[in-house]
């Protein structure tokens, strides 16, 4: 790869974080379902209580390693895949260059393989994310994007999940990044109106806000056009 291409990877991969977090649920697991939640739990202090990046990234470091551990545990299973494959993103967007490209590529395969075995599990969990990835991720020849790639998952996690908040809000992310600001705004209203999750604070706090301010560029937009 040249040089030229290398700084253009590092300085454009992940110009947002992935941080999709999927509601809590049960299984017919309980041992599954309390790995899963570790792993979810220890994900959302990350991202929404540790300021350092330094700190963040290397926890970040350590909880893709466990996440790993916790779907080797449980083979076979798409949601700790999912878990594992949002540590690994995580983990992408606090990378640079190849490292990033290469933590990228292991949390699409992970995303792969739990839309392969349950692409219901999570609320659609893997569709999203996969979405997610395809329209953060730099296109040929830096990296993997696709455009339609992303508008088709991610349409398809809002059907597997139509009043949910995270399949909502990235969907609208992704019609903001497109300028289809109408539809965006109709989007995110519909994830601020998911109903409060009292089990996940942190994450439904900050993913909330998080919402508010894409809602307010989007109508910013249409007041300008």
């Amino acid at each position: 790869m040249h040089a030229r291409t290398k700084t253009r990877l590092a300085s454009t991969l992940f110009l947002a974080t992935l941080a999709f977090g999927a509601p809590a649920f049960a299984s017919d697991n309980p041992a599954m379902d309390a790995s899963v939640a570790r792993v979810q739990r220890e994900w959302e202090r990350i991202k929404y209580q540790t300021k350092d990046p330094a700190a963040q990234h290397e926890q970040i470091r350590v909880l893709a390693h466990d996440a790993a551990a916790s779907a080797a545990k449980f083979p076979g299973r798409a949601e700790p895949l999912i878990w594992e494959g949002i540590a690994q993103s995580e983990q992408a967007a606090m990378s640079s260059g190849l490292s990033a490209l290469n933590d990228a590529k292991a949390a699409r395969k992970s995303f792969e393989q739990a839309y392969q075995i349950d692409r219901k599990a999570l609320e659609g969990g893997a569709a999203t994310s996969l979405g997610t990835l395809y329209y953060r991720v730099p296109g040929f020849p830096i990296g993997f994007g696709d455009k339609d790639k992303a508008r088709r998952y991610l349409a398809e996690g809002v059907a597997l999940s139509p009043d949910g908040m995270d399949s909502n809000y990235f969907y609208g992310d992704f019609l903001i990044t497109q300028g289809e600001y109408a539809a965006a705004a109709k989007v995110l209203q519909r994830a601020l109106a998911s109903p409060p999750h009292p089990d996940r604070p942190l994450w439904d706090a900050g993913r909330r806000a998080e919402i508010k301010a894409l809602l307010a560029k989007a109508n910013a937009k249409l007041r300008r056009s």
